[in-house]
């Protein structure tokens, strides 16, 4: 049966890891005796920023006030968010009313899931782009300050959840958008390596960190690397159920056995899904490639459209038409696909796939908000507080 056929066969493709650019070096570290100070600005943008950018006409329209949208936009207070400036070297570190507390930190991150993210008046690849620049802004703004490990993870952790989410909401349709697909996969690595690093300086406690080594795993599927990384954990945090899941999808993806990989993606929570979306289609072409060689004949031998639906985890019978005829196979006039020896061709990227299935039906009623500060899960996990 085609099911069977589906059992072995290794991936070839590389995982983003490999190819992407590595993670940059956090701000030099300060001289021993010296402790970096603590953040003041109690605003997401500090004053300064607003007030030249405005001046420059810099602001983004996300941050303009309701009614200022002529030839003079002003910064709204309340919708300004601070954007990335690459330190240069040799220039002096930010005096700490430029720089955001951990709690502002944390605060922005939550105005970003919750406003920026669901907003409809823009696309989606305008959004990635707003928070990809925002959130990079937030990870320099601790890396120049003398937060707490503990404290430090819980915005780092925020801080990549958004990113995922908003990548992963892009759709098939961005490649050739505005939205740079390979940058914002930087920006996710980038992410997750201050995440890790954050983990590796302290002892915590970390109560997400299983969570989030098994989406470092599941957005590097296949990666020798990264499966190294993840082995070296500890045994007491490899346990964990998430990053037990995540190794499950991981060995069914670096197996081929798309029966099993599908079964596991189906039941993944959203932000799992989120983060394992960009490796999809790469896994259905590997099936198809897989059925083709297995089934087709001079002939041509055929199959349900339906069975392809259930085995690949398509969003219906159109998708599932779409895929196939994407890689040269036919589909006859009762919904099977017909496996005609020599027919099967790949070209280009593999189609996206709009994902319902897999990860946009999966908030289950939840915000993103809530998915992001993992409101959802336990409301026990020590939070960075307001300084007095």
């Amino acid at each position: 049966p085609p099911l069977a056929l589906l059992q072995n066969g290794v991936s070839g493709r590389r995982c983003p890891l490999d190819s992407a650019e590595r993670p940059s070096s956090p701000p030099s570290a300060p001289m021993p005796g010296c402790e970096l100070p603590m953040g003041t600005c109690l605003d997401m943008c500090p004053a300064a920023e607003r007030a030249q950018r405005e001046k420059e006409r810099r602001l983004h329209r996300f941050e303009v006030a309701p009614g200022c949208h002529g030839d003079r936009p002003r910064a709204d207070p309340q919708r300004s968010v601070k954007e990335y400036s690459r330190p240069a070297a040799g220039k002096a570190r930010p005096p700490p009313s430029q720089l955001r507390p951990p709690s502002v930190l944390l605060a922005t991150v939550r105005y970003l899931a919750s406003e920026v993210a669901e907003r409809a008046d823009a696309s989606r690849a305008e959004v990635a782009n707003f928070v990809a620049d925002r959130v990079r802004s937030v990870r320099l703004d601790l890396a120049l300050q003398g937060a707490g490990d503990a404290e430090a993870a819980v915005v780092l952790e925020a801080a990549l959840a958004v990113l995922l989410a908003v990548v992963a909401r892009l759709g098939p349709d961005s490649a050739s958008g505005p939205a740079d697909p390979v940058l914002l996969q930087v920006q996710v690595q980038e992410g997750f390596g201050s995440l890790r690093r954050c983990y590796a300086q302290g002892a915590g406690p970390h109560p997400h960190q299983a969570a989030f080594q098994g989406l470092f795993l599941l957005y590097n599927l296949g990666s020798v690397e990264a499966l190294r990384e993840v082995l070296q954990l500890p045994a007491a945090l490899r346990s964990c159920p998430a990053l037990r899941m995540a190794l499950a999808v991981d060995s069914a993806f670096r197996e081929g056995n798309a029966a099993r990989l599908f079964r596991l993606l189906r039941i993944l929570p959203y932000l799992q899904s989120c983060a394992v979306q960009c490796h999809v289609g790469h896994a259905r072409r590997g099936a198809l490639a897989r059925l083709a060689r297995a089934l087709s004949t001079p002939k041509g031998q055929t199959v349900p459209l339906g069975f392809m639906v259930h085995l690949l985890a398509l969003d219906g019978p159109e998708e599932a038409q779409d895929l196939c005829q994407a890689h040269g196979l036919d589909v006859d006039g009762q919904g099977r696909v017909v496996f005609l020896r020599g027919r099967y061709t790949e070209e280009g990227l593999p189609p996206a796939g709009t994902c319902k299935v897999l990860v946009g039906s999966k908030l289950g009623g939840h915000t993103l908000e809530e998915v992001v500060m993992a409101e959802e899960e336990d409301e026990g996990v020590t939070r960075p507080k307001a300084p007095a």
